[in-house]
């Protein structure tokens, strides 16, 4: 209702601008309320708590920052992870979010406010979602006008394609990172428009800041030189454009290497080139344009299509030789698999593990952005039928994003379907206020306008309530923590994770080694506080495919392996019991792939699954599948269940209800069989010393 207020009053009602200033701002401030409220929903049925996997090594890590400081977070060594390699953690990770945590902080403490940092990684992503809509207002405003600036920033602020990712809890750079993009997209906009160095300083600001909180920054570099090459191909080209983009790309490259993981990647990866070829193209540009005023017409015909080709094909050739040579690295798995599915999971199936990787499927689109979805075209018809420099940029932007990255794509989404749904209210609400002079006979009927703006409300109330019902059945899951309801509404509670790694922390040597896949590396850490092999960073295929080739063995060629990397502990995850799809045996088959791209002799997938090609867990089960380690830990036991030996969550009788263990022992199984870990045996136990020498010498052999 505030929205549409606002399209009266600027509608052309004499009202004084402090009015529409100060409406303008309360939008925003309800905005922001909202979005930070409907982030609580977790924190008010479970408590403030880190969620998911990687949010617990963003927390370990900005907890050693406030502790120790920042230099000494610079050269942390992470004793902790990938046992026995370690973690450079300065120069592995992207410092901003760690950083603002940090500076908040002590900026807290300094102002005498005593929280703990865990609260304020907590609700960083909540408050910086207030930002967002502020940045997403600025931007849509400057694109269309103040009343879709207002509406852009009402649908960012609820949409569940970003409040995934910005829940309370979620402490993730993603949870700043769209504050930052956006922002720097504001700031490049405005800089277009005034050709102000001042505002391209503070673009090329932003986007150190967006540079070191996310992995993402790698948008804005190559969307901000599309922007300027579509603006020479509609020849559009400014000074402005030249001032801004030739100010952004040096000052932005040079602020962008001192971050440590970046480093000289600007100058030396694929992901990075087409900024510098739009840079020296947009110099050979701008010299022919200086010479046109000098030389004939046909002179500056030949010179521009000389110069221009030779640009061109000097930069094309120059790439094609640097990369060739290995100067450029190309690009990388993560890029190539957004073009095509398949190639992860063909060439590097640890990209294609993770579920972040995965396509977005249709039905995802509605589910995230409801509405949006089905009148975000409208927006992009509207800014096609009005152009500008900026209004180029809004094109540019939705053809630039990756659309199978749905946090990327939901900014861009919220501002044209903004656009589209402003227009709509100004055509049917801005006749009667701007009118002074008695209706025209074609003008719209009141019952009309009167039933099309019903419409419309009615679309926004029901974006509304899908918007607060998605987050709170679907993006309030602190993942952590299960929760289930009995056929009384009641609730039940399972905190198998936290009861098992809180058992670990009190019961294990304080140097022991824990082997798990590698999605429970940063929480073993972050909540148990014990070292493990390979954890979510995944910088080391090898060692990976190690651990994975030691799940997939059999238990004797396993406990080699162990025995090998000095494993204290195996930890796994079974959802037998409870029905809990996502356990180790739904992931199995990925450590099977991921050891068989190391070690194809010895691993193959084919193997796993039966002659019919069904990968079964019961009595037709594979053979290699029944032997495996996996198995054998996940199963160990689960005969004595009622009923014996039915798996819930592949609603299957087991194979073997009878299994024996010789190289591992039980050590600890939650309440509810979720989380099982299993002690490894002494090499030597029971064997003489006679013995022992002997079994060191057939070793050797």
């Amino acid at each position: 209702y505030a929205t549409l207020r606002l399209h009266r009053l600027s509608g052309g009602l004499s009202q004084p601008d402090g009015w529409q200033s100060l409406l303008a701002f309360t939008i925003l401030f309800l905005a922001w309320l909202v979005g930070f409220s409907s982030r609580l929903f977790a924190v008010i049925r479970f408590e403030s708590i880190i969620h998911e996997f990687d949010p617990w090594f963003n927390y370990r890590s900005t907890h050693h920052l406030t502790t120790n400081g920042f230099y000494e977070f610079l050269n942390w060594f992470d004793e902790r992870a990938w046992y026995p390699l370690g973690r450079i953690v300065g120069g592995t990770v992207y410092p901003g979010l760690m950083v603002t945590a940090g500076l908040i902080h002590y900026v807290l403490n300094l102002l005498h406010i005593t929280v703990h940092i865990r609260d304020v990684c907590v609700f960083l992503a909540p408050v910086f979602s207030g930002l967002t809509s502020i940045s997403t207002f600025l931007l849509t405003r400057e694109l269309w006008d103040q009343g879709a600036g207002l509406l852009a920033a009402c649908f960012i602020a609820i949409v569940p394609g970003y409040i995934s990712r910005s829940v309370a809890g979620s402490f993730d750079n993603e949870g700043i990172a769209i504050f930052a993009l956006q922002f720097t997209y504001y700031l490049w906009v405005k800089s277009v428009k005034t050709g102000s160095v001042f505002w391209t300083i503070g673009c090329c600001m932003s986007y150190f800041y967006m540079v070191s909180a996310w992995g993402g920054y790698v948008f804005i570099i190559n969307l901000i030189p599309l922007h300027v090459f579509v603006l020479l191909l509609m020849q559009r080209f400014s000074r402005r454009v030249y001032i801004a983009y030739s100010t952004f790309y040096i000052i932005g490259l040079v602020l962008s290497m001192q971050i440590p993981f970046v480093g000289f990647q600007p100058i030396r990866t694929s992901e990075h080139m087409a900024a510098a070829g739009v840079f020296v193209l947009l110099q050979v540009y701008s010299f022919l344009q200086y010479l046109k005023d000098r030389l004939t017409k046909q002179e500056f015909q030949t010179l521009f299509f000389l110069g221009v080709s030779l640009a061109a094909g000097v930069v094309f050739l120059s790439v094609i030789y640097l990369t060739y040579t290995g100067y450029i690295a190309p690009w990388s798995g993560r890029f190539y698999s957004l073009w095509d599915t398949g190639y992860a999971k063909i060439h590097i199936p640890i990209i294609a593990s993770v579920s972040e990787h995965q396509p977005t499927t249709w039905v995802s689109f509605f589910f995230d952005l409801h509405i949006l979805v089905c009148t975000f075209p409208a927006g992009v018809w509207f800014c096609v039928k009005n152009i500008n420099d900026e209004r180029v940029f809004g094109k540019v932007y939705f053809a630039g994003v990756m659309v199978r990255l749905m946090l990327t794509l939901t900014p861009v989404v919220c501002m044209l379907s903004a656009v589209a749904f402003s227009s709509v209210f100004e055509h049917y609400l801005g006749d009667d206020m701007k009118r002074q002079s008695p209706p025209a006979e074609d003008s719209l009927g009141p019952n009309v306008k009167s039933i099309v703006t019903m419409l419309m409300l009615m679309l926004l109330m029901m974006f509304a309530v899908h918007c607060t019902w998605v987050t709170s059945n679907a993006y309030s899951s602190p993942s952590v923590v299960l929760a289930s309801y009995n056929h009384d509404g009641s609730r039940n509670i399972l905190d198998d994770f936290r009861e098992a790694y809180y058992w670990l922390r009190q019961n294990t040597d304080e140097h022991a080694r824990v082997m798990s896949w590698w999605d429970y590396g940063y929480q073993i850490a972050g909540m148990a506080n014990r070292t493990t092999l390979v954890d979510n960073n995944t910088w080391n295929n090898s060692h990976i495919a190690l651990v994975g080739k030691a799940m997939s063995s059999n238990e004797t060629a396993a406990y080699e392996i162990m025995r090998s990397l000095d494993v204290d502990y195996v930890l796994i995850i079974f959802g037998g019991v409870i029905g809990y799809s996502g356990d180790d045996i739904n992931k199995f088959l990925w450590m099977v792939r991921i050891a068989e791209g190391e070690h194809p002799r010895d691993i193959r997938e084919s193997d796993y699954f039966t002659p019919q090609g069904e990968f079964r867990v019961d009595k037709a089960g594979s053979p290699t599948l029944l032997n495996s380690l996996m198995y054998k830990m996940s199963y160990y036991r689960f005969g004595e269940m009622t009923p014996p030996g039915f798996d819930r969550t592949r609603n299957a009788e087991i194979g073997n209800k009878d299994i024996k263990l010789k190289h591992l022992e039980e050590a600890f199984t939650s309440e509810h069989w979720l989380v099982r870990i299993y002690k490894v045996k002494n090499r030597y136990t029971g064997i003489s010393k006679l013995s022992r020498r002997r079994y060191r010498q057939t070793l050797r052999q």
